[in-house]
């Protein structure tokens, strides 16, 4: 039965003729390390030769299953966030993509407890059946603890007050358990926002970001990116907040220059291990089609010589 939730591959071609060079058969190996819905994947499919493979990533359940119906030898999946990407062999991948974030059948979907659009329980779990939920973090963290996870991965200046007033529920009449509780909560402490934009937004992002670890996820999968690419192989990734796409610039400008030793200040610098080579956005045409898609960065790198 197919999932009633559909999501829109963002910036599918750009990041499919930039993960490959250029659009055209290949026999390579590549990785979707982020496989969602397939979007991207299918599409490399479609440019892969018969020698070519695709090994994909990912750690919610709902998504492995779709990777599941794919029927093409070519390709696999695997049950497991893209921080294991450094488990593939040494130099074994022609190119990378990652499109961080979650899907829109993860955020549309009440039951997964991501939005404060429509009522469900607060979970927020990339892989449900593993860790703890936003729900259950929430019943016994300290104050302190919640606003710095508010405060940094939602950039959100009433972070304190927000953090006391759930705790402060939770002590009068027991702890938060569905989204609505929480999107109410944060609407009754936080009396100003930008024009447009729900009080919850930057509290529920930094609760998920925070339950899913994703932005080490983020960082051990881009320092794993170095190990698996070939010489001239492609790093895409797709990132939709300043957060993620920070800590990818970071990454690329760190590893685009050539690095020398202080210690020894006349030996040969170590070489540099990529090459930027694009950044790229969505065009107002995609976003008119596409809201979602308006804060999207692409950022395209390739691997040099080891």
């Amino acid at each position: 039965m197919q999932e009633p939730w559909v999501h829109s591959t963002v910036l599918l071609q750009e990041a499919v003729d930039a993960l490959l060079g250029v659009p055209a058969q290949s026999g390579g190996h590549y990785v979707d390390a982020t496989f969602g819905r397939g979007g991207h994947s299918r599409l490399i499919l479609s440019q892969l030769s018969e020698l070519g493979r695709l090994t994909a990533f990912d750690r919610d359940p709902e998504a492995v299953a779709v990777a599941n119906a794919i029927d093409d030898i070519r390709f696999s999946i695997r049950h497991q966030g893209f921080s294991h990407l450094g488990e593939l062999p040494a130099g074994s991948a022609d190119g990378i993509l990652m499109d961080i974030g979650v899907s829109s059948p993860q955020i549309d979907n009440p039951a997964r407890g991501f939005s404060f659009r429509a009522d469900g329980p607060l979970d927020m779990r990339m892989d449900p059946t593993r860790g703890e939920s936003v729900a259950q973090w929430l019943q016994t963290a300290e104050v302190n603890n919640i606003a710095e996870v508010i405060r940094e991965y939602g950039e959100e200046r009433f972070a304190g007050p927000i953090a006391k007033a759930i705790v402060a529920r939770r002590q009068e009449r027991g702890p938060l358990s569905t989204t609505a509780e929480l999107a109410q909560l944060v609407a009754d402490t936080v009396k100003t926002r930008e024009p447009g934009q729900n009080p919850a937004t930057r509290t529920f992002q930094a609760l998920r970001i925070f339950i899913n670890a994703e932005l080490e996820e983020l960082q051990q999968a881009l320092n794993a990116s170095l190990h698996v690419l070939k010489e001239g192989g492609r790093l895409v990734v797709i990132s939709f907040h300043s957060l993620e796409d920070r800590i990818v610039k970071q990454f690329i400008a760190e590893h685009s220059k050539e690095v020398y030793d202080r210690r020894a200040p006349f030996a040969a610098p170590k070489p540099m291990k990529l090459v930027a080579l694009d950044r790229i956005k969505p065009s107002a045409q995609e976003v008119a089609a596409n809201p979602r898609a308006r804060s999207a960065i692409m950022r395209v790198a390739q691997r040099t010589a080891a």
